[in-house]
């Protein structure tokens, strides 16, 4: 089964996580701060760590934010597990590179199962062996072996969370695929309707694969998401709205 790195200075926590994932098979490797969290990462690399926030001196955004900038443990999803449950907490978690994020005090299934999802995601686990073939739509190419995208002349390196959202909506492009969707199919099982987790990896993945004037995904207002895979440009977008009323801002 996967390899799963604990980084809780909790612990109490660490050991009940630590079991309960135990229970499913898994290997699990503990640290009870950043730093050393860090070091077993980076000399381990685990297929999936799951993350405290607030750890002395070292917080759970610092540690997720520096693995991801190391290309070694940049792949590696990260569940942030913390008591920080506040949308703003949300936002910089999945700002910060976390892949999912469950709020203290949690459900044992609950743990168990975004586990599942993550590693199914992120190629961790028997039920992800068979990747997708390489999906080609307009000006985009997915490349699952890497998890790369080519845009164009570009190659851009994909999250595992951002491949499959991007690996869904080029399965549906031209249709929009809302928020609902999105969840279920991307996280693997059916949470709440958290659409401020959707908008925060949907902007991520805009980062990578947009220019200032070419855009591939836009916004449905009240729908979802839809990939025009031969691309548009940005004032194309803005006239459409141009006459609608009043609208919520998508980040």
């Amino acid at each position: 089964m996967a390899r799963i790195l604990v980084i809780d200075d909790d612990q109490a926590i660490a050991e009940l996580v630590k079991i309960n994932l135990e229970l499913l098979g898994h290997h699990i490797t503990v640290a009870h701060d950043g730093i050393k969290g860090l070091a077993l990462a980076q000399q381990n690399k685990p297929d999936l760590i799951v993350l405290d926030v607030m750890m002395p001196d070292l917080d759970g955004f610092t540690v997720s934010q520096r693995l991801r900038q190391n290309p070694v443990t940049n792949p590696i999803p990260i569940l942030m597990l913390t008591a920080l449950g506040m949308t703003k907490d949300k936002v910089s978690g999945f700002d910060a590179g976390a892949d999912d994020y469950l709020v203290k005090p949690f459900e044992i299934p609950e743990l168990q199962v975004r586990v599942r999802a993550l590693l199914r995601r992120s190629g961790g686990s028997p039920d992800s062996a068979n990747l997708p073939e390489i999906l080609t739509a307009g000006e985009i190419i997915l490349i699952p072996e890497n998890l790369q995208a080519k845009v164009q002349d570009r190659v851009v390196k994909l999250t595992p969370t951002e491949f499959e959202i991007l690996h869904c909506l080029m399965q549906h492009h031209g249709q929009t695929v809302s928020t609902g969707k999105l969840l279920e199919e991307v996280w693997g099982y059916s949470p709440d309707d958290d659409v401020d987790t959707i908008r925060v990896h949907i902007r991520h993945l805009r980062t990578r694969l947009e220019t200032s004037e070419r855009k591939y995904i836009k916004t449905v207002y009240g729908g979802g998401y839809q990939l025009v895979p031969e691309g548009f440009i940005k004032a194309h977008e803005e006239a459409e709205h141009s006459h609608s009323e009043v609208q919520p801002k998508d980040i």
